[in-house]
C-alpha cells in the first residue's frame, strides 16, 4: 500500500490513517497450520478453502494474529460509540478477543480547536428513537442555531483560557462535536466486529462513514482474508 493510500479523509476535518500492521493473508493459514508444523510462502486456492473453513466454523484465534494500528481523528460523540468496542471486550473476562489498545489525545494538555459541523441536519426517525430519517425542512434555521451556539461556546472557552483557567477545567463547557484523536490497535477479528456493527443501516451516519473507510483499508491490507470473511458473514 502506497503512502498516499495510508490516510483517508472522513467527515469535514476527520481522518483514518494506517500507522502499522502485523501479518498478511498468509498469517491466518500459517497460524492454523502450525499445529501440523507446516508453513506456506505463497497464498493459494487451498489456503482460501482453509480460511473459509476457519471463518465458517468460528475458529477465530488464527485471525487474531493479524494486527492493525490506526490513527483516527473523529468527533467525540463518534469516539464514544467506538470506545464501546474496547470497553465491552475488556470488561467481559470470558470474551475470547481481548485484543484492543486505545490511547487518546488529552484536552488537559492540548487546547481543543477543531469541531465537527454537519453538512445537513437530519430529522428524527418516526419509528426509531435512536435514529435519524431524512432532513429537517428548515436547514438554514438549524444551521443558524448551531453557529450561534458554537460561536458563544468557543468565545467562552477562549476567555476561560485567557483568564488562566486550566485546560482540564475549561474544557468542561465544550460540546460533543469537538474532534479528538486516538491510536487504535486491534486484531483482524476485532476490526471485523467493529465493521459489522458500525457499517450497518442502524448505525449513526457519522460513525458509519468511519467504518466504511476502515473496511476499505482492510481490503487493501488483507484482500484475500477480508473478502472471504465478508462472504462467510454475509451468507
Amino acid at each position: 500500500m502506497t503512502k498516499d493510500t495510508q490516510k483517508k479523509t472522513v467527515l469535514d476535518k476527520g481522518f483514518v490513517e494506517v500507522i502499522d500492521k502485523l501479518g498478511s493473508d498468509l498469517t491466518v493459514v500459517n497460524s492454523a497450520r502450525v499445529s501440523f508444523g507446516q508453513k506456506k510462502q505463497e497464498f493459494t486456492e487451498r489456503d482460501r478453502v482453509l480460511v473459509r473453513y476457519l471463518a465458517e466454523n468460528k475458529h477465530y484465534s488464527p485471525f487474531r494474529h493479524i494486527i492493525v494500528q490506526f490513527h483516527v481523528k473523529a468527533p467525540e460523540f463518534v469516539m464514544r460509540q467506538w470506545y464501546k468496542h474496547v470497553v465491552g471486550i475488556e470488561t467481559s473476562s470470558s470474551y475470547p478477543a481481548k485484543d484492543h489498545a486505545w490511547n487518546e489525545i488529552s484536552g488537559r494538555y492540548v487546547p481543543v480547536s477543531d469541531f465537527y459541523t454537519p453538512d445537513k441536519w437530519r430529522a428524527q426517525s418516526s419509528d426509531n428513537k435512536q435514529a435519524s430519517e431524512g432532513q429537517v425542512e428548515n436547514q438554514d434555521e438549524a444551521k443558524k442555531v448551531f453557529d450561534n451556539v458554537m460561536n458563544e461556546i468557543l468565545k467562552s472557552y477562549d476567555n476561560l483560557l485567557e483568564l488562566g483557567v486550566a485546560k482540564e477545567q475549561a474544557r468542561v463547557i465544550l460540546p460533543l462535536n469537538q474532534f479528538t484523536e486516538v491510536y487504535w490497535t486491534a486484531s483482524f477479528q476485532a476490526v471485523m466486529n467493529f465493521i459489522d456493527l458500525r457499517d450497518h443501516t442502524h448505525a449513526q451516519w457519522e460513525i458509519r462513514e468511519y467504518a466504511k473507510v476502515i473496511k476499505e483499508f482492510m481490503f487493501e491490507l488483507f484482500p484475500e482474508t477480508t473478502k472471504i470473511w465478508f462472504e462467510v458473514q454475509n451468507k
